[in-house]
């Protein structure tokens, strides 16, 4: 009699996994304790390629606790936890059906959490850290700048310096475990809406590179998997002058230069893809006239600029100017190509080109292709040169 009882239990477990665990085996479960946080709401949301999505949300009562449970992804895929009044959410991710348990205070929510059940979602934390500190660290050097208590110089040395401390601990995950969410996770943080890995940085290509193959190979049909190989793609093809070759990313589709329409001083939109199309080399500079350097940059570029403009060359300027009226009167006698962005240093333009100092510059060659990206000020003769 005992027997048959067990079997029949047995029966109906197998039934419950047969069809879907009875529920429960297509889903992950996100649960935890957000002490201080009484009456607050903390909301589920899924990070997707190009948008935030609210999935569920969740009244916190006097003992914190909360579960989610939701489907599944099919993928590894991206989630964040967020409390109303707190600007940093805690970041996560999922790719089975695993129970991640969260231990956090509403004072410090994303800093000083705890989470278990999931290795990945522990490593995220480290990065997320690592990005919030170089943020930190390069606003207040940006203070300082602004105030001038110190030079220009002392700022790029001491902001390259954060950045790099960053990418120390991207790297780790980058290189270690490029297949993973984490390496995907570092690879696209931020600072000030501007990538810290430079998709046209020779050095960087390849940490855009490890991460592509490894996401082709492992989710081949992933969104995030074709996301990487586009950008790996486009980052070789710029960096290394190359088309479709290495990286097993046989199937990619051409990739050419993302293109610009911004107004220039008569409130004329110019769009950088019709220059492209006249079958002009393009010079494309990223600027702000109000910096100490612009005078002598803009003597530097009119004196190429008169030299080769005759052998199809052109200059198409970007502004990051924040003050419209001068950049107005500094451009009105310029002799080629200069638009205004009016989003300034929060231009979602310069962010795309990655652009992290001024000047920035890139080239587009008489084919319509983007070119390289221009290391240093001294060498623009010779990479002019080298696309006329």
């Amino acid at each position: 009699m005992k027997n048959k009882i067990i079997c029949r239990i047995f029966t109906v477990c197998c039934s419950c996994i047969l069809i879907g665990g009875c529920g429960k085996s297509d889903r992950f479960t996100v649960e935890g304790v957000i002490a201080g946080a009484t009456g607050q709401t903390l909301y589920l949301e899924n990070t997707g390629l190009s948008t935030v999505t609210l999935i569920d949300s969740f009244k916190l009562k006097t003992d914190g606790k909360f579960v989610f449970r939701q489907k599944r992804p099919e993928y590894p895929d991206f989630y964040r936890l967020k409390l109303k009044n707190q600007p940093v959410p805690i970041h996560f991710s999922v790719d089975s059906i695993e129970t991640i348990v969260f231990t956090a205070d509403a004072h410090n929510f994303a800093t000083s959490y705890t989470v278990e059940g999931s290795e990945n979602s522990k490593a995220m934390k480290e990065v997320t850290l690592a990005q919030l500190d170089a943020n930190e660290e390069i606003h207040k050097l940006r203070d300082s700048r602004g105030m001038n208590l110190i030079p220009d110089s002392t700022y790029h040395e001491s902001a390259l310096k954060a950045i790099k401390s960053y990418k120390d601990i991207a790297l780790k995950y980058i290189f270690g475990a490029p297949a993973s969410p984490v390496a995907y996770f570092a690879l696209f943080q931020q600072l000030d809406g501007l990538w810290f890995f430079d998709l046209y940085d020779r050095t960087d290509s390849k940490a855009y590179g490890a991460v592509a193959t490894s996401y082709k190979a492992y989710y081949p049909e992933s969104p995030r998997a074709k996301q990487l190989e586009s950008l790996a793609l486009q980052s070789m093809r710029v960096t290394r002058g190359e088309r479709r070759r290495t990286l097993n990313l046989e199937d990619a589709k051409e990739i050419s230069f993302l293109d610009i329409d911004l107004p220039d001083v008569n409130d004329n939109k110019i769009k950088l893809s019709n220059i492209a199309q006249e079958g002009k080399a393009i010079l494309v500079n990223f600027t702000a006239y109000q910096t100490e350097w612009s005078p002598t940059f803009n003597i530097k570029l009119n004196e190429l600029y008169g030299k080769y403009k005759e052998r199809g060359f052109e200059i198409y300027q970007v502004s990051l100017d924040s003050d419209t009226h001068f950049w107005k009167n500094a451009a009105s006698n310029i002799p080629w190509i200069s638009v205004h962005d009016p989003q300034s240093v929060y231009s979602s333009i310069a962010a795309v080109y990655n652009v992290k100092q001024l000047p920035a510059l890139f080239l587009i060659n008489k084919k319509g292709e983007m070119s390289k990206r221009i290391e240093s000020i001294e060498t623009i003769e010779d990479d002019i040169k080298s696309v006329l």
